[in-house]
């Protein structure tokens, strides 16, 4: 699987549902690290980072999805952008979802819903409980 087809799958796991830059580092970083035997092994090189792992390599491939219209961005009044697929790039994420086990698609889609609904001082700390190794160049003070 190549870094692209697994960002699509995962950008499209809950429709064109939006994504900050820590949901979409974080969300790719679990499915890696949980069922990346599955999907072929890893196509990301996470390190820690100021806000646990993080791989620049994500950006790039957003940008070139964004070339293809695949994803599109939206700009927040934080200064950021939140990204999701567009309509081209659901049907193909889809497309690319049928050659998942079921239950690994499932687990991604459950992922992207429960990363979503954190904020992102409850993101980056649950994802440190659980990786504590990803904290050792962190910026972020968990409580």
């Amino acid at each position: 699987m190549t870094k692209q087809e697994l960002l699509l799958i995962a950008l499209s796991s809950d429709g064109t549902a939006e994504f900050s830059p820590v949901q979409i580092q974080k969300l790719i970083f679990l499915i890696e690290k949980n069922v990346a035997a599955q999907l072929g092994g890893s196509v990301f090189e996470f390190v820690p980072y100021d806000y646990g792992p993080f791989d620049s390599s994500i950006y790039e491939e957003l940008r070139r999805l964004k070339v293809c219209g695949l994803v599109a961005s939206v700009p927040t009044f934080q200064g950021w952008e939140k990204h999701a697929v567009t309509t081209e790039g659901l049907a193909e994420g889809y497309r690319l979802a049928k050659d998942l086990p079921p239950s690994v698609y499932d687990y991604i889609k459950q992922l992207s819903i429960f990363v979503r609904s954190l904020s992102f001082g409850d993101l980056v700390s649950a994802v440190y409980k659980a990786y504590p190794e990803m904290r050792v160049n962190s910026v972020f003070k968990t409580v």
